[in-house]
């Protein structure tokens, strides 16, 4: 037989998509067109069927950046249609290869109630079927001219990601709007051919199978009449089922379909449209399980959830209806899908708690996993902090995007700090919006890593981020690829019963211990630093507000703790975690939002607080610890006069005249105080940093080096470092002044002052208090650099085998050498309050109070020692998506801490992030709750939230090892339970007196609850 295979190839395809797609509306007639341009933000529906319309033609213009133009249609549904399938089909003048993330649209009744949206490759409303002949049609569509970010590949940086700043030119061409006949068999014959095509494309040449299909197509097509699609569909669609009903092989993958639509919660939108986006993919998704009874949608992400219950109550009661019908599934179980290593422990605990109960009270369902396919790499505490909110299995794809190493395993056991283990799964299909092409369902078994030891694998099906979910189109392909010979097997199921399955076919999977780091991204570590440091000081804000109202609310008559407003701060916080808001990746309206958020959530939280103190009573000025350490520190007063003061940990004590044993000397630019001797240069780096006592100098070369890279990553400007950045760089050393500015027996301070780049300067204020070797380095920097990359050095006489950066409840150490691309790939890693360095009897930390990414590495000297390098990202300049990110000023201190275990670090890493508070208070009474016992940390303090009144606390073990203490009560207990984070009890805890004993693996979290006597 001779080769035909490109004849019938070429010819399969120019059929298909010339003469099959183009017959599948067979007639079609007009709308009649009327728009109104609406006025500035978005306006209800009410607004806007009141408005006047004027006539509006296909072919024009419409719609100005981050606009909303409402479409008034209408038109009837011809007699000689009765019968017929009959749809609108809009096009808004959709652009480029997006299937969402431009002009979408959502189409209304007259009445106001919802019936679908209109994306770029999902543009039909059903409007009868079978049809009624002289049907009337009405329509308003509120359309979003939403610019498309992405265009050309994020080639060059755009204003259009702000409205301030995108002009108001129209963005799109109105295309066309009709009412179709669609015909359902030429339909349906698209589907065949397209199915069978990518299959026969993906098989190998010497795949009997694949000449099977192409000879199947060719002779099908000789059934096409040209001149009658329509007429000759069913007769092409008869020849075809022969090649179509052959059954997979008995050992074939399979694949668990499960319909998606990944939306981002602010990206390359802001909030406000993400609220409008859910509404039109979600009326959408209901539409759709309304004509495919074997449809099954996962969604997570609770705040999504109660934007739409708010605004779009009609939508809101189908998802109820799709939720009792078993096709909708909540899954995640987190307010929303936040970034993976960002957020603090107590706020990821939070993420589950407001999710998981957000589901339990409206749908009565408790999600049973984590479902958080695209954040930026996942913290190693994740499987703790999993299974204690009640879930069983975690799912994630963007493991798959990793720059360098191909990571080993779809399907395994993945291990957290502390020992514990879940059920986690990479879909294989490497998307998490797939639509079942051949080409996805090839990939998916030829990527599998588990081959031999399992065969199933999840696929999440749908156009993420606007594009309008799961489409007919894909459930039709799933049907299809459910038993076809060639391919993988399709099944559309809920991924808990996907899970189940697994787990039950590979008990035994592989496991992987620690962090699951992501090879790409890292520069979100550091990318719009002022939306870090306010998700930084808002979590240290909560922490506050609810130890102190607990503190009050136990011993203030008539103070009420204010469950409602601390609810509703805590969700503004977990939103503003989404993994592209608080990574720095979004667009700048999105981040000039959140800064304002911040700041608005700050001067709540500080009320509150002071509202807390103030129910205490008068009686006098006293300091106020909320950390989990005693603390003896200077401070200054409301004058700016420094003070030593004794707090003990959670508690207060009398601002009074305490001293510490050795006072600060400055000699020049030499600052002392009996613990440590800090020498300044002339050029404003640290010449020497010598700890008095352990006799040894702290620095191998000057520390506190500033130097300024050339950072243009290949892609993904926001998003990325790539390695190249480390060979182009500008020490700075110019300093402008070195300036003693402070000289007092409790500190001593120098200033040091640089201009530098592009009209950049940078002001550091280095301070050594009485009592304290810890060296602070307050920084205030305007920045106007561009495509650049601000790191601060420490290099530290220490032979490090590795460094331990903090994490959420605990922290992790990472190799500082460099033998495998495992390691190499992590030259810039993420941290939280400190990163340590150490070697047997002697460490040091870098700790900080808003900075996230660093890096650290290890050269030997010609002398034989050993100098490890700590460096601090603090600030970058990426044009693309926010053309002006982190421009103008930013302010921070990071310390230097001689001298520390562990300990010290996790203590020194509060105690810059929890500064000491002073309030006019009654003689205060003992702490809510204080601990006896080393590495028995304290997290969160809180009442209850079912307000029974009952005190829950939050402890970690922070050490890494074994610890156990004591929990007393600043109030008499009656009772104690060990509970998950939902405050659920999971067994009794032994009460004894005023106190809880308690015994703690390394890194263990534990949540007591406690009832008040």
């Amino acid at each position: 037989m001779h080769d035909e295979s490109r004849r019938i190839e070429e010819r399969v395809q120019r059929l298909h998509d010339q003469r099959i797609k183009t017959a599948i509306y067979a007639a079609t007639v007009p709308f009649q067109v009327e728009a109104w341009q609406a006025p500035g933000e978005p306006v209800p529906f009410e607004e806007a069927a009141a408005a006047s319309y004027e006539p509006f033609a296909t072919g024009t213009p419409w719609g100005p950046p981050w606009g909303t133009t409402w479409f008034r249609m209408r038109g009837q549904v011809p007699e000689a249609w009765a019968g017929r399938r009959v749809e609108a089909v809009i096009d808004l003048g959709f652009t480029g290869d997006w299937p969402g993330n431009q002009a979408e649209a959502l189409v209304h009744r007259t009445d106001g109630t919802p019936l679908k949206a209109v994306n770029p490759l999902n543009q039909y409303v059903a409007i009868a079927h079978p049809a009624q002949g002289g049907e009337t049609v009405d329509y308003l569509v509120e359309a979003a001219s939403n610019p498309d970010i992405l265009a050309d590949n994020f080639a060059k940086p755009t204003p259009l990601g702000d409205k301030r700043t995108a002009g108001d030119a129209p963005l799109y061409t109105f295309r066309s709007a009709d009412i179709a006949v669609l015909d359902e068999e030429v339909w349906h014959l698209d589907l065949d051919v397209q199915v069978l095509r990518e299959l026969m494309l993906e098989l190998g040449a010497h795949d009997p199978r694949r000449h099977e299909i192409a000879h199947a197509l060719d002779r099908a097509m000789d059934l096409l009449d040209l001149d009658d699609v329509s007429g000759s569909a069913a007769a092409v669609r008869e020849a075809l089922k022969p090649v179509l009903s052959r059954p997979a092989h008995a050992s074939a993958h399979t694949v668990s379909g499960v319909g998606h639509a990944h939306i981002d919660s602010a990206w390359l939108w802001p909030i406000r449209e993400t609220k409008r986006k859910t509404s039109r993919t979600f009326s959408n998704v209901t539409s759709l399980a309304d004509e495919y009874e074997d449809f099954i949608f996962a969604c997570s992400q609770a705040q999504q959830y109660e934007w739409v219950r708010d605004h779009y109550p009609k939508v809101w009661a189908r998802i109820q209806e799709a939720v009792k019908k078993g096709q909708w599934a909540p899954v995640g179980g987190m307010w929303v899908e936040s970034d993976g290593n960002l957020p603090g422990g107590e706020a990821v605990a939070r993420q589950f708690v407001h999710g998981k109960r957000f589901f339990m009270d409206h749908f009565g369902i408790e999600t049973k996993g984590v479902w958080l396919p695209d954040s930026f790499g996942y913290n190693a505490a994740y499987p703790q902090i999993a299974k204690l909110a009640g879930n069983e299995w975690f799912l994630t794809q963007k493991i798959s995007w990793n720059q360098t190493n191909t990571f080993p395993h779809h399907t395994f056991w993945w291990e957290g700090i502390d020992g514990t283990r879940i059920f986690t799964h990479f879909p294989p299909v490497d998307t998490y919006n797939a639509r079942f092409s051949g080409e996805e369902m090839s990939r998916a078994v030829r990527n599998y890593q588990e081959k031999g030891g399992a065969s199933r694998s999840l696929a999440p099906f749908g156009w993420g981020d606007g594009g309008g979910g799961p489409t007919r189109e894909i459930m039709e392909r799933a049907r299809r690829l459910a038993n076809l010979e060639g391919s993988a097997k399709v099944v559309v199921e809920h991924p808990d019963d996907f899970f189940a399955k697994a787990r039950a076919e590979y008990p035994d999977a592989p496991v992987w211990v620690g962090e699951l780091y992501l090879e790409l991204h890292r520069a979100t570590y550091t990318s719009q630093a002022r939306t870090k440091q306010g998700n930084r000081r808002s979590e240290h804000l909560l922490r506050e507000a609810e130890l102190w109202a607990t503190t009050a609310a136990l011993h203030a008559p008539g103070y009420a703790y204010p469950y409602e407003k601390l609810d509703r701060l805590w969700k503004t916080v977990l939103l503003h975690q989404f993994h592209d808001i608080l990574p720095g990746s979004s667009i700048a309206w999105v981040h000039r939002e959140a800064e304002a958020e911040y700041a608005r959530v700050a001067e709540a939280l500080h009320a509150l607080t002071a509202e807390a103190l103030a129910a205490l009573g008068a009686g006098g000025p006293r300091v106020f610890n909320a950390g989990p350490c005693d603390r003896a520190e200077v401070i200054r007063t409301a004058d700016g006069a420094p003070v030593y003061v004794q707090v003990p940990a959670n508690g207060s004590a009398p601002l009074g005249d305490a001293r510490p044993p050795h006072p600060v000397t400055v000699d020049g630019r030499t600052l002392a105080n009996g613990l440590v001797r800090v020498e300044v240069a002339e050029d404003g780096t640290l010449a020497s940093v010598y700890d008095l006592r352990a006799g040894r100098e702290v620095l191998a070369e000057p520390g506190n080096l500033l130097r300024l890279h050339t950072d243009l990553p290949n892609y993904w400007d926001a998003w990325d470092i790539d390695k190249h950045y480390k060979n182009r760089y500008t020490d700075l050393l110019d300093a402008s002044s070195v300036t003693v500015v402070e000289q007092d027996p409790l500190l001593g301070a120098i200033r040091v002052e640089r201009d530098f780049g592009k009209g950049s300067r940078i002001t550091q204020t280095i301070t050594l208090r009485a009592g304290s070797p810890r060296i602070d380095i307050e920084t205030d920097i305007d920045w106007h650099e561009t495509e650049k990359i601000l790191k601060a050095a420490f290099p530290v006489d220490i032979r490090a085998a590795h460094s331990s950066a903090e994490i959420q409840f605990g922290h992790v150490q990472r190799p500082t050498h460099t033998n495998t691309s495992w390691e190499a790939a992590r030259f810039e890693v993420s941290g939280h309050r400190w990163v340590h360095i150490g070697e047997p009897g002697y460490g040091v930390a870098v700790i900080n109070d808003s900075t996230y990414g660093h890096d650290v590495s290890r050269t030997v000297r010609e002398d034989g020692g050993t100098t490890t390098t700590v460096r601090l990202s603090l600030v970058r300049a990426p044009r693309i998506p926010d053309p002006e990110a982190d421009q103008g000023r930013h302010r921070f201190t990071y310390a230097l801490l001689p001298g520390a275990r562990i300990e010290d670090a996790v203590a020194e890493g509060y105690a810059l992030n929890l500064p000491l508070r002073v309030a006019d208070a009654a003689g205060a009474p003992r702490p809510v709750v204080s601990v006896e016992g080393e590495g028995v940390t304290v997290e969160a303090v809180k009442l209850a939230d079912d307000t029974s009144g009952d005190v829950v606390v939050r402890l970690y073990e922070s050490r890494g090892g074994r610890a156990t203490g004591v929990l007393r009560t600043g109030f008499p207990p009656a009772g104690a339970q060990i509970t998950d984070l939902l405050e659920r009890p999971l067994q009794d805890a032994d009460l004894t007196g005023d106190g809880v004993a308690v015994a703690l693996r390394p890194f263990q979290i534990l949540t007591l609850r406690l009832r008040r006597g």
